[in-house]
């Protein structure tokens, strides 16, 4: 190439970068973003331009109005479920969630905890094989493995029998299983369908960071499955296993299942191209029944929900809490305003207990989780480590009045940038199955000494780097 040619090009490579620059830097105070998140990505974009430019074009897009337009808003809504509303409604948790999201606590349900892999494994196979009419499932990940292989198995086997099997693969977390793994259940007449593909970039339908994490179970739209738990071996199988992590879920019966099963039917539309309306014409009569005394609030959150309902449902916890507060989650990066609100509740005297694995599946987040931890040790809060193990649980309890299950870890990503799934827990006999099932984790979990331990320089850099990535994570 000639120097003038070689000079052309560089000048025209200059000023293409220069205009992704200011398109990205538009973009990134256009969104309403945590400050520490739109802080990391200008230091990003600023300091490593051909790093932080490309990455925040292609991982940086939080709430996207167009697919906010494009994709069903998820507020479920379901004829007959109003018959059975709570009183616990007015509750002030239960209030924010329901000005955000439009969806007001429902009593009527029957409520049971899963709280190992056998039972939860159990319990959905049996919902499986007991299913007459309809069988979705939402997952993150699938496992290429003999926990995978069954449930893929099974499904096709009621895919023959008639039954209407859809499954929704997250396309990153999926990357291995999404095509011939489950093409058994395709070729017995199930449905598969990929959430957001991450190629091509040219679709508003494909992203490589707005990820599905949601998991759903849902069965003849009466009977859902809802929790941290995916469909692999290291989360849920028929048999014990040494190293299955520990995991936390629930399965609900009643009103509540069938607003799950509205929350599964706006996905599947959006990823599988048909419509909603056709979709919620498969209501099957008699679906919306009551079940017990179990009072529950569906609430959603990810850019397809206006608002973040489910953080600010977990700040109003937290700020409505009088006595206790326990947080169980395998990540722990809060943003600003949550991290204060419990320091502030510690030195209220408010008991707070945090519970975290000691060592989980991803080092960068234990190094981003260890100031935010050592600060709370700091105010007077107990922190836990569990161990040996995974544990990849996720919830909240509050005063023994209020309980959170569901997909969301306690991090940036889950609460501000994933489609996350949560279900708020109003009735006093399962909020306390909850407090002990908590009690027994807490009381098998160590201390955590990490106030007390000197940082080596080295220690002390990593924490450094990623406390300044934990908005990104």
């Amino acid at each position: 190439m000639s120097p003038v040619a070689l000079t052309i090009l560089e000048h025209f490579l200059t000023v293409v970068g220069v205009l992704l620059a200011l398109f990205a830097f538009a973009r990134l105070f256009s969104e309403r973003r945590q400050p520490g998140n739109t802080v990391a990505w200008l230091m990003g974009i600023v300091l490593v331009p051909y790093v932080g430019v490309p990455l925040f074009l292609l991982l940086g897009g939080r709430k996207i109005r167009r697919l906010m337009k494009q994709k069903t808003k998820v507020t479920p809504a379901v004829a007959g479920v109003v018959a059975c509303q709570s009183e616990a409604s007015s509750t002030p948790t239960a209030q924010t969630i329901s000005s955000i999201a439009e969806c007001p606590v429902i009593g009527c349900n029957d409520l049971r905890l899963l709280t190992t892999g056998e039972e939860t494994y159990a319990a959905l196979e049996q919902g499986i094989r007991g299913a007459k009419h309809s069988i979705h499932i939402t997952t993150f990940i699938l496992g290429r493995d003999d926990t995978g292989r069954r449930i893929v198995r099974m499904l096709a086997e009621k895919a023959r029998e008639g039954v209407k099997v859809r499954l929704l693969l997250d396309a990153v977390g999926c990357v291995f299983s999404s095509r011939g793994f489950v093409d058994p259940i395709r070729k017995a007449g199930g449905e598969v369908a990929v959430f957001m593909p991450v190629l091509p970039f040219s679709s508003l339908r494909n992203s490589a960071n707005l990820r599905n994490h949601r998991k759903l179970a849902i069965f003849d739209q009466h009977t859902a499955f809802i929790g941290g738990h995916n469909l692999a071996r290291e989360y849920l199988g028929p048999t014990p296993l040494k190293k299955r992590w520990r995991d936390f879920g629930a399965m609900v019966s009643g009103p509540s299942a069938t607003l799950l099963n509205d929350v599964f039917l706006a996905d599947w539309s959006f990823a599988a191209n048909q419509p909603m309306k056709t979709l919620r014409a498969e209501a099957l009569p008699g679906a919306v029944r009551a079940e017990g005394d179990a009072e529950v609030q569906v609430v959603a959150s990810g850019p397809d929900c206006a608002g973040d309902a489910l953080y600010e449902g977990i700040i109003s916890m937290v700020q409505e809490a009088a006595k206790s507060i326990i947080i169980v989650t395998p990540y722990f990066i809060p943003d600003e305003v949550l991290f204060r609100s419990l320091i502030v509740k510690t030195r209220a005297g408010c008991d707070v207990t945090i519970v975290v694995p000691e060592k989980s599946n991803h080092p960068i987040t234990d190094y981003a989780r260890r100031h935010f931890l050592r600060e709370l040790q700091a105010a007077g809060a107990d922190v836990r480590l569990f161990g040996p193990g995974m544990m990849h649980s996720k919830a909240v309890i509050v005063d023994d009045r209020i309980g959170l299950l569901g997909s969301a870890n306690l991090d940036l990503r889950s609460l501000f940038v994933n489609f996350e799934v949560g279900l708020l827990v109003y009735s006093r006999v399962d909020v306390l199955a909850m407090r002990a099932w908590a009690g027994g984790l807490i009381a098998s979990s160590k201390k955590s000494s990490a106030r007390h331990k000197p940082l080596g320089f080295g220690h002390t850099i990593m924490e450094e780097c990623a406390r300044l990535l934990a908005p990104l994570l």
